[in-house]
């Protein structure tokens, strides 16, 4: 799912800024210094979890789902493949001591929303929708040492479209998200984003045609391009060692809300067989390298 993707590529970049801090930090009592700091050149974090979210976008019924995590860098550049995505960051200042770092590049996303686990019998007589693969960028800048030597806020913003035919459309997520750690074992992010679609995503998720109409009893709706929703997350990681900065073994977990809203708000699949309340959790078990 875009959100855990977005959220879990922000607390692990966090994670790779603010260990190289710790480690540059004079007033870190000698005992606490590890053998080395996993986040100074190239490493890797592998998560396995569980997610729980919506079973679809709108629903009011949800489903459990797989919710791996792949995050790294390898010569400064920050890449991730966190659910069904992959981003790259093409600029390579991930591990420098800069207040201020830029990130720019590509990504890809498949969305598989309506095509399975339509768990809502009115809205699966509408048909599965194929799966999108949608293509295009990602950029960005980072602050750090905003209210203290370790946190960062991040702006950033991606912008999308589906190269498969599933909606023809496109999709532009801007976010900003403030990260920072609570101690040496324990990180964590607050993040708030909005997602604007064109009249083709709009069409593909949210109207019902005649056919649709007479399938499934819902009324015609002819959706709109817009604002489709608001949200806002609160995740976190721990590290069992309790030094981040060693790498090994640590938990992750996520909280989000989203409001749908304008035409995907009204649209019958979420005002009359759904809701436009959602949420998704998500948690798990990573190993960082």
């Amino acid at each position: 799912m875009k959100i855990f993707k977005h959220c879990a590529a922000a607390l692990y970049v966090s994670v790779a800024l603010c260990a190289p801090a710790f480690a540059q930090d004079g007033e870190a009592p000698a005992a606490e210094m590890p053998n080395r700091d996993a986040f100074a050149g190239d490493w890797l974090t592998l998560g396995v979890g569980a997610g729980y979210g919506t079973s679809y976008d709108g629903s009011d019924e949800y489903v459990l789902f797989p919710a791996p995590i792949a995050q790294g860098s390898i010569g400064g550049f920050d890449f991730g493949t966190p659910g069904l995505g992959l981003y790259v960051d093409l600029i390579a200042d991930g591990n420098s001591d800069k207040d201020v770092k830029f990130l720019a590049g590509p990504l890809v996303n498949f969305r598989m929303d309506r095509n399975s686990n339509i768990k809502d019998p009115v809205v699966r007589l509408l048909g599965k929708k194929d799966v999108a693969i949608e293509v295009g960028v990602t950029a960005g800048v980072a602050f750090s040492k905003i209210l203290n030597p370790f946190d960062t806020v991040t702006i950033s913003s991606d912008i999308q479209w589906d190269v498969a035919g599933a909606h023809e459309g496109r999709i532009i997520s801007p976010s900003i998200s403030y990260s920072t750690p609570l101690s040496m074992a324990i990180f964590s992010m607050f993040s708030l984003s909005a997602t604007h679609v064109d009249g083709n995503y709009a069409d593909t998720y949210f109207s019902i045609d005649q056919a649709g109409s007479i399938a499934s009893g819902l009324p015609v709706f002819a959706a709109k391009g817009g604002w489709k929703s608001y949200g806002a997350s609160l995740l976190g990681a721990v590290d069992l060692s309790g030094d981040a900065r060693d790498g090994g073994w640590g938990i992750y977990g996520l909280i989000n809300y989203s409001r749908l809203t304008n035409d995907a708000a009204r649209s019958p699949v979420t005002s009359l067989r759904g809701d436009a309340n959602q949420w998704f959790m998500a948690g798990g078990i990573s190993y960082t390298f």
